[in-house]
């Protein structure tokens, strides 16, 4: 397989006491990405629409999952990456997440699978480094593992699948302001 695309949920997250515990896959809201492989060894990203996004690879939380992937399985290919948001950065609905799972997901199958979903989510969650400044598993975990997921422990990283009810129905309403995760998380005192 020399390319692939992909279909990356959006995310809602912190739905419990606390935050970076528990999150859930939307199914209809997400991004679309298309991975082809490179005779260079480079992560270039060729195209983003939708968001005003950093093409710099190693500013962009879907470029930095898969430098970080290809450099640890000494893949000896490349990636051109393009990046359709469906939706709006800064809007609560885990879009940096998007980026970084739905790379990790594409990067994994390119590569035959090797990586398990835990692993998969290790590599996601240095994506939201880059884009929010923490290491959150809340929304790529959901992302990657589908339906709800909670964060049981971070040292060491343990996530569960939480069955979701079939007919259950999540409405997302949203009031077209721009919040990003990094300012939101310096409003918050560090001890309640």
């Amino acid at each position: 397989m020399d390319q692939i695309k992909v279909f990356s949920p959006a995310t809602v997250a912190n739905v419990s006491c606390g935050y970076d515990a528990m999150g859930f896959a939307l199914e209809t809201l997400g991004d679309d990405m298309i991975f082809t492989k490179t005779k260079s060894k480079d992560v270039v990203i060729c195209k983003i629409e939708g968001a005003n996004l950093p093409y710099e690879t190693h500013k962009n939380a879907a470029g930095v999952v898969a430098q970080m992937m290809l450099r640890d399985s000494k893949a000896n290919f490349g990636l051109d990456i393009q990046i359709f948001k469906n939706f709006k950065p800064g809007s609560g609905l885990g879009s940096s997440a998007a980026s970084a799972s739905g790379t990790a997901f594409a990067v994994n199958q390119l590569l035959g699978n090797t990586y398990s979903n835990l692993e998969l989510t290790k590599f996601a969650m240095q994506g939201e480094v880059v884009a929010c400044g923490s290491a959150i598993a809340d929304n790529v975990a959901a992302a990657i593992y589908g339906g709800f997921i909670l964060v049981r422990s971070y040292e060491p990283l343990d996530i569960v699948s939480i069955p979701t009810p079939t007919n259950l129905v999540a409405t997302i309403i949203h009031p077209q302001i721009e919040i990003k995760t990094e300012d939101a998380r310096k409003v918050v005192t560090t001890q309640i």
